[in-house]
């Protein structure tokens, strides 16, 4: 048995969007807030931007390095000369992903990481010695990715983290945390499953949670996850509605043939992570080339403004807007207008969900292995808790009301619960019990 830590942190590092909360045994859970123009918010882009400015009179180029926020903002004032990366979690467990060259310099993904963090920590305005020793991160059960190496992704995070200076890093899975968060509502015993739908992955964990004399016990009962979530649902609107008037689906001539445009171009275009690699990838090159034998050459030279004026941040928003009103209204109007570009066109929510029926269908599978490996009946489920943004999509609600009815499902703390659960577990006693180390 262990003594409890006066003062937890628990980091969910997200895709999107990253959060941090601190607890105490007194206090709870208390979200870190960051200080922005107009207010504060305790979502922290999980986004990076670099920048390169040399000092008139001297030869050496200062290079500036933001995160979040910041890191939109520096990209928005001068997107021709900023390096802007999304979504760089999703390279976490990939083996072929060694490192990628900015402005000449080398940055692995601990790199990447490290720079991240270390620009969250201004941000809060911690410094290093305000820090626990002990961090509970959060991980997903399945890392993004074709073939994860989660030993790899864990060996990268424990890089990162102990270079901003944690002594004990610990891990907990996502869904775990957020169980932890919604246990505080618990009134009576109950198993809960949790599903959690961020940007990269689909969690879920089922846990049994018991009122004792000695405080809420629970035990773990199953878990499972798959590598996709709202990044793969941006994926399907890229390609279905950006990509065709991009040159996808075109032709070009070749030594007296006609070719179709690679695809490989428009599947690394759709992608946020891949997104920020390919306008410094040797493929840009051949793109440039393209335009001169396509026979749509207007949507080559749509696709090459993208990438050279870096409207990538600019798409990201037209697509997370059509994604929220389809939300709410069975139709909705897809605009990305951005320099020359201009692409827009009506979106039913039926057209969407038929694009994204094979990740659905993903989703479900990974949803029945949980409850297979728990041995339980739909009826042995007494409460369902879905958490993360991608959880407010429709078609991802309807799966689990059609399971379990409306009456056992609950939702909220899309955005904190598991930053506030992982900073709760680091105050259990028994906290090797939910942590890997």
């Amino acid at each position: 048995m262990t003594t409890p830590q006066p003062l937890t942190i628990g980091i969910d590092f997200g895709t999107t969007n990253s959060v941090v909360a601190l607890a105490d045994p007194t206090t709870g859970a208390v979200l870190v807030q960051f200080a922005i123009e107009g207010g504060e918010t305790a979502t922290f882009r999980s986004a990076l931007s670099f920048q390169f400015h040399a000092a008139e009179g001297e030869g050496r180029p200062e290079r500036i390095v933001e995160a979040g926020p910041w890191a939109i903002e520096a990209y928005v004032e001068d997107p021709h000369d900023t390096r802007f990366i999304q979504s760089f979690k999703t390279f976490a467990a990939s083996a072929a992903f060694t490192e990628t060259r900015i402005h000449d310099r080398r940055y692995t993904f601990e790199d990447l990481l490290s720079a991240f963090l270390l620009k969250l920590r201004h941000h809060a305005g911690v410094a290093m010695a305000d820090l626990p020793p002990r961090v509970i991160v959060g991980r997903p059960v399945t890392f993004a990715g074709g073939r994860p190496d989660e030993a790899l992704a864990l060996s990268r995070y424990e890089t990162a983290f102990k270079r901003l200076g944690f002594e004990d890093v610990r891990y907990a899975y996502e869904p775990v945390g957020a169980a932890f968060y919604f246990a505080r509502t618990l009134k009576q015993d109950a198993t809960v499953l949790v599903a959690d739908f961020g940007g990269g992955t689909s969690d879920f964990s089922i846990i049994r949670f018991e009122h004792t004399p000695d405080g809420l016990k629970s035990t773990p009962l199953a878990r499972s996850g798959v590598g996709v979530a709202g990044d793969a649902f941006d994926y399907r609107i890229i390609d279905n509605l950006v990509s065709p008037e991009l040159g996808k689906g075109s032709f070009y001539t070749s030594l007296g043939k006609t070719l179709p445009a690679p695809q490989r171009y428009y599947s690394a275009f759709a992608r946020w992570d891949q997104l920020a690699l390919l306008r410094a990838s040797r493929d840009m090159r051949d793109i440039r080339g393209l335009a001169s034998t396509s026979l749509e050459p207007e949507k080559i030279e749509r696709l090459i403004e993208v990438l050279d004026d870096n409207h990538g941040h600019a798409l990201y928003r037209a697509v997370s807007t059509l994604k929220q009103d389809l939300s709410r209204a069975e139709t909705a109007q897809f605009s990305f207008v951005a320099g020359g570009v201009r692409i827009e066109a009506p979106v039913a929510r039926a057209q969407f969900e038929a694009w994204i029926a094979p990740e659905l269908t993903a989703i479900e599978t990974a949803l029945d292995e949980a409850l297979h490996a728990s041995g339980l009946p739909l009826e042995g489920i007494d409460r369902v808790f879905l958490t993360g943004g991608t959880s407010l999509t429709p078609a991802v609600r309807a799966l689990f009301h059609r399971r379990f009815g409306a009456s056992r499902i609950e939702t909220g703390g899309e955005f904190e619960s598991i930053a506030a659960g992982l900073a709760l577990i680091g105050l259990q006693p028994d906290v090797e019990r939910w942590t890997e180390g």
